[in-house]
């Protein structure tokens, strides 16, 4: 697979990672730990150099089953973890805290959960609203001044958040949803990236499955699948966004390719500093999503593309109310 650079800080990843949380949280029971780790090599034999997780994901299971998978070829590969939480007592509720003293113990965790001594791209997962970015930005300074962590980055911050921390120590990729459903980083987010030499990293590039086509329109989920709660998973916005899946399908047949080969494509034709790194826990939807790596989208495609989007109206919020305040600050 070709390789990309994110942001100025030149960290050289293959095009499309892999977002291994839903190996161990969100989606329904954790995986096999054997079957978690049979994944992530497979991935990487087949080219995948950058491999994403956090310490929220279980919390704390998915670091250890990367950290495990990942030790033997550990010199060969880019891993990017997030701090950001402290935990409830039963580790379910999920508490902002980015305090400086906070990060450099969840660093801690981190390190030894991955079996490394040092964090190739370590993310604030959400901005927190009691910590000045500055803080932030400067605790995670020291830590790549100690050899701790290499890169700093943000997930589902906002753009003035974005500046703010990247005049303090200089953020190498940001990291939110964007895909064919979700275009709204195109109108800010993207273009101030782009002013500022900064990689950006997709996540849920397929839409949490909707893209796949594999979803039918009356699709449920468990109450421990986070799709139960999000209104875009709704049966009434499952039903009315069904247009998106028909079109994708109709380009896929015009390529040989899969619906989710195209959105995989799609994004990676819209820049060459975007790396999406779509998730999955099986073997076969792995072989699948990385074949979107080989697909190429003409202008002429890209257009056609746009133009249909542009009559087909998505129903449905990313996000329930309570999370929404989280995102964006």
């Amino acid at each position: 697979m070709h390789k990309r650079t994110l942001g100025n800080g030149a960290l050289e990843v293959s095009a499309l990672g892999l977002g291994c949380m839903g190996l161990s949280h969100g989606y329904g029971p954790a995986t096999d730990t054997k079957e978690a780790i049979s994944l992530i090599r497979a991935a990487f034999d087949q080219g995948v150099t950058f491999f994403d997780t956090a310490e929220v994901y279980g919390p704390y299971l998915n670091e250890q089953v990367v950290g495990h998978a990942l030790s033997p070829i550990r010199d060969q590969v880019v891993i990017a973890t997030k701090f950001g939480f402290t935990f409830g007592a039963d580790n379910k509720q999920q508490i902002l805290n980015s305090r400086p003293e906070h990060i450099r113990t969840a660093v801690e965790g981190s390190l030894r959960r991955l079996q490394t001594d040092v964090i190739d791209l370590l993310y604030q997962h959400r901005v927190d609203p009691d910590v000045p970015i500055e803080d932030v930005a400067g605790a995670v300074k020291e830590l790549i001044w100690e050899g701790k962590v290499k890169h700093f980055g943000l997930s589902e911050a906002g753009v003035q958040t974005i500046r703010r921390a990247h005049a303090v120590q200089p953020v190498t990729a940001v990291q939110s949803e964007y895909s064919l459903w979700w275009r709204e980083p195109e109108n800010e987010l993207l273009p101030t990236l782009e002013q500022l030499g900064i990689g950006f990293v997709p996540f849920s590039p397929l839409g949490k499955g909707f893209l796949t086509g594999a979803m039918s329109a009356d699709a449920t989920f468990g109450s421990d699948d986070f799709r139960s709660i999000v209104p875009r998973f709704s049966q009434q916005a499952l039903q009315a966004n069904q247009g998106l899946v028909t079109l994708i399908r109709s380009i896929a047949a015009q390529k040989a390719a899969t619906p989710a080969q195209i959105a995989l494509a799609w994004l990676l034709a819209q820049a060459p500093w975007i790396v999406p790194i779509p998730g999955t826990t099986k073997l076969h939807r792995l072989e699948e999503n990385l074949g979107g790596a080989n697909i190429t989208l003409t202008e002429a495609d890209l257009q056609a593309i746009d133009a249909a989007l542009s009559q087909i109206s998505i129903l449905g919020d990313r996000y329930p109310e309570a999370l929404k305040a989280r995102v964006g600050r």
